[in-house]
Order: C-alpha cells, then structure tokens, then sequence
C-alpha cells in the first residue's frame, strides 16, 4: 500500500474478490485488494513431498494434522495430506456452534482462499434454483432469473475456459465451453447402465476449470496487469467504515495479522467477498452510527437464512476395471494430478413432485475409474451426494458475545441444523446413489451420511489396518455434519424488499448504497449444485452495474 485512499476496497480474494478486482480494474477503477491470509509461493505446490498422493481415508495423516491445530479442516471427506498448508490453523481461527448442531467450517486463508482446494467444478444454475420458491411455495424466489444471469456465466466461463459438453440437461444449462469433458469407460458404462434403468437420471461428464499452474487467481493475474490493483495480504479486516451524517461506506480498517497494527484505508465503494460466514461476521462487526445493529440489519434479516448443503458419500471398488484410469483431455497438473469425473443432476421435484415427503431435491459429484488405485486391484469409485437444505430464518451466523479471536474480534457463532424436510431427503440421497452403484454393478465398500453408515460385504477400506477402520467407523458421522459440503450460503440474502433483505437484485446493500457483496452470503437460497460459478457471474454483474452507477454519478 503507497496511499490511503481508493476508488473501491475489495475485501477477500477467493472466487468472488478475484473477479472483483479483475472487472473494476479493466473498468479504470484504482483498486485495493485485502486479503486475511498470507500470499502464495512456489513452496506451497511442491512436487517432491513423500507419502499417499490420493485423496481418501489418509487416518495417520488425518490425525497428525488433528493434533498439529487442524481438528476441523481434517475432517475434509477427500484429504489430501499434501493439501494440509492450505486450510487453516483451527486453533488461530476459533468458532463456535451450540453442541447439538456441530458445524464443519472449511477454510484457506491465503491469496485466492478455497479456490486451492475446491474441485474446479463449475455448473450454472437454473429457473429451477433462482424461482424454486414459485413452484414449491417454500420461502421466496431470487430477485434474478436466470435469463438475467447467463450472459455472465458466459463472461466467466470464456475467461476461465471451462470444459464441458452440451448435455441439454433442462436444469444444468448448457455453459459456453472453451471444449469438451469426458467420462472415464468405468463412468460411461455406469451411465449407460443408469439411463436404461431411470431415463431421467443423466449422468454427464464434469464442466471444470483446467488446474491452473500459475497458482495465482487468473481474475486477480488479469487485474494487476492494468497496473490499477494494489494487494495487501495478512490484512484482517475488522469493520466498514461509515460516515455517522450518511450511513454511507467510506473505508475499512484492518489489522496486520503480524504486527497486530491496526490501519484505516478510504475508499468510495466497498466490496465484501470474504465467504458467507465471514462477511456476515464483518457486516455484524461493523456497529455503530446509523447502523447499531451491523450494517444492513435494518430488516433484522442480516446473519439469517444461513445454509449449507445436505452431504453423504458412497465408496467402493469397480469390478472388471483395474487400476486408475487417466484423463488426458487437459494435460495432469503436476501438484493436484488429473481432473474431471461424474456428476448427476437434480431428477427430484423439479416440474412436479415426484417425492412426497420432502420438497427440492439432490444432485452427486464424483469420479468411477479414477480414483488412485494400484494397477493390480479393482479401481475405486467415490461419490459425494450434495442435497438443498431449506431456508430457515433461525438457521444463523451470529457473534459469539464472550469470545474473541486472536485479532480482538467476536469469533462468528454458527448455528446450521436439518429439519424433518432435509432427513427426509437425505435418507433418499443416500438410498439412490446405492441403488444406482449396485444397477451398474459397483461394489459398495460403505454408504451414510450423517444419519448413519452402512458397510458392504467386505467394509470400508478393507485394506487398511484395523485401528485405522476402527477410527474411521467411530467418527464418520461427525465428518459427515452440516459444513462437510462446504457449499454454505446465506446470511446476507439478495431481494426485492429491503424490510426481508440484505441486498438489492444487483448485490447493492438497501442501507448503504456504496457497499456491495458478491460472496455467497447473498444468496436467496442454497442449491444442490456447487456455489463457485453463480457467485463469480453475481460478482461480474455487479461490477458492471458499479460502472454503470459511476458514470451515472450515482455513486
């Protein structure tokens, strides 16, 4: 930083922040880009580390990082013990939960967040997401359709050059497509196998982001190439600051993370991306003035309608297939290894309802053929079921009144819990999958959830040690609580009226007209298909909007 003063502040740079910085600062804006955690280097994507490189049970590398300040990240369901450095430290970055509703928060704190572990899946959303209150009468519909929000997708997926095919999926719509995807022969069969049993169940291939090997966000690569972004890591942000006569935004104070000195920065806009339950923490943080409540809690909506969605897992062997089968559609990245897999869309509830005893439905992300398996054993497969969990006023991020982090602020208090409507569809979720796996022939080496765990004929990991299998059956259901998806949403939802909103259809805070979130706190509802592409095409759709209010003097 060489000043105190910016045209916007952009706070966080994950999936949102990235595109932030990139959109504003091709637009001619001066901006400043804030990031909690450290920068990145070469050392963080080493090639030469010793040990198991496939992602899975991992229990003696699980419990080293347990011990070593990593309880919660650990519990990630596909570990990877060379991935470790990029979650957090949990004993520096305390939450809290009441204890009947524990919550997994998967975290990165570093340049470019999550978006060093995430799987690179990105699927746009439909009508059959963003009015599903329309057709079930459940909560209310976004303040967007989808009509409004695909020439977005198009501008994210073209600079991202996203790989897929043209499915023709009626709620997955087609993505514009740099080339294609493909399923492995283990995951073609398992599709063909699926769609001769229930034709309206349409597995497709992955549509994924190519790794990519310059290991800094592209977005934020593009935005310091104008010469108008300044980066500042290790910068915790503790509130938005407003003007007392106004209510309006004019900066952010900070604090150093080492040095523990604080900093003030003005800025004519702001913009939060640091992740739902982060942002919502900042905007409760930022009490005072015309805001005693936080900043856009007039409604007394801000921190409600928090979400995650509803996991579970399936693993086993896939007899008639040997070893790991490898994609060569893009080359393998030589730290994460090759990408793509299988995904199966939505088929519940979606023109009518086709499951009484709960309303939206379930969706699965996985790999059949994959997985990495000695090239003398049956390949593995691993599915991970990912169900919409309702919204739910008194499902919240609050701050915890009694303690505070290491930095002096409230530590966030999430409280996440199913209902009867979310068990309901779990139990479904996870009864689908295995009907599916044992139509197309798959061997089952367990299948659960939170709800329990069910083991086939030989158990789960029958070639690991037993301590390891004993371990692994003991604390599976408190892996598989709300969080494990780490898809959360919600806190700071979108909406057409400001007294049950936080924001308005342009992510434009009702309360303070100069202040903007693009994260995932802003959606309306949560979805079954990931979060990252919806909220990047938000991000560059308000950013858009911010130029447009700019050159119209109206901010």
């Amino acid at each position: 930083m060489n000043k105190a003063s910016y045209d916007v502040v952009v706070v966080g740079s994950g999936a949102a922040g990235g595109f932030a910085v990139k959109e504003l600062t091709e637009r001619g804006f001066d901006v400043l880009l804030l990031e909690a955690g450290r920068s990145i280097t070469a050392e963080d994507f080493r090639t030469d580390f010793s040990g198991p490189r496939e992602k899975g049970i991992q229990l003696w590398a699980r419990a080293k990082a347990a011990l070593s300040g990593q309880p919660i990240q650990s519990k990630v369901a596909m570990y990877a013990k060379q991935l470790s450095h990029l979650f957090v430290n949990d004993r520096e970055h305390p939450y809290s939960t009441p204890a009947e509703h524990p919550f997994l928060w998967i975290r990165g704190k570093q340049l470019g967040g999550r978006l060093h572990t995430y799987g690179r899946m990105l699927l746009r959303w439909s009508d059959y997401d963003f009015k599903a209150a329309s057709r079930d009468g459940h909560g209310e519909d976004w303040p967007i359709s989808y009509h409004e929000l695909a020439p977005y997708y198009d501008k994210v997926e073209d600079f991202l050059g996203i790989r897929g095919c043209p499915d023709n999926v009626r709620n997955v719509p087609n993505g514009n497509f740099v080339g294609p995807s493909k399923l492995s022969s283990a995951e073609s069969e398992f599709k063909r196998k699926t769609m001769q049993n229930w034709p309206d169940r349409q597995p497709i291939a992955w549509r994924y982001m190519p790794p990519n090997i310059k290991r800094v966000p592209q977005p934020i690569l593009a935005a310091q190439a104008t010469g108008r972004l300044t980066v500042r890591t290790d910068a915790v942000v503790e509130q938005v600051l407003t003007c007392p006569d106004s209510g309006k935004a004019t900066g952010v104070s900070f604090i150093d993370r080492h040095t523990r000195e604080q900093h003030k920065v003005q800025a004519n806009i702001v913009v939060l991306c640091a992740s739902a339950i982060e942002t919502v923490r900042l905007l409760l943080n930022s009490r005072g003035g015309k805001h005693p409540d936080g900043i856009g809690n007039g409604s007394g909506v801000l921190g409600r309608y928090f979400m995650d969605q509803v996991p579970s897992i399936i693993m086993g062997s896939v007899p008639g297939h040997k070893g790991s089968e490898l994609d060569d559609t893009v080359p393998a990245d030589p730290f994460y290894g090759v990408s793509g897999g299988i995904y199966i869309p939505r088929f519940e509830n979606l023109d009518q309802q086709t499951a009484g005893d709960f309303l939206r439905g379930y969706a699965y992300q996985g790999t059949i053929g994959r997985l990495y398996t000695p090239q003398d054993r049956d390949a593995k497969f691993g599915i991970m079921g990912f169900g919409e969990m309702l919204p739910y006023a008194d499902n919240t991020i609050t701050l915890n009144p009694s303690r505070k982090d290491r930095w002096g602020m409230p530590i966030a208090h999430i409280t996440c819990s199913m209902r009867r409507n979310e068990k309901a569809m779990l139990g479904r979720q996870v009864a689908s999958i295995e009907e599916m796996a044992s139509n197309a022939g798959l061997k089952m080496e367990f299948n659960g959830s939170v709800l329990g765990l069910k083991e086939g004929a030989g158990g789960a990991f029958p070639d690991a040690d037993p301590l390891s299998r004993f371990l692994f059956r003991t604390n599976f259901r408190k892996s598989m609580v709300m969080g494990a998806a780490i898809h959360e949403s919600g806190g700071a939802r979108m909406g057409s009226d400001p007294g049950s909103s936080v924001l308005n259809a342009y992510n434009q805070c009702w309360e303070v007209p100069n202040l903007f979130v693009t994260d995932a706190s802003s959606f309306v509802t949560g979805g079954c298909a990931g979060t990252t592409l919806t909220l990047m095409a938000l991000t560059v759709r308000a950013c858009e909007y911010i130029a447009i209010q700019r050159q119209r003097g109206q901010l």
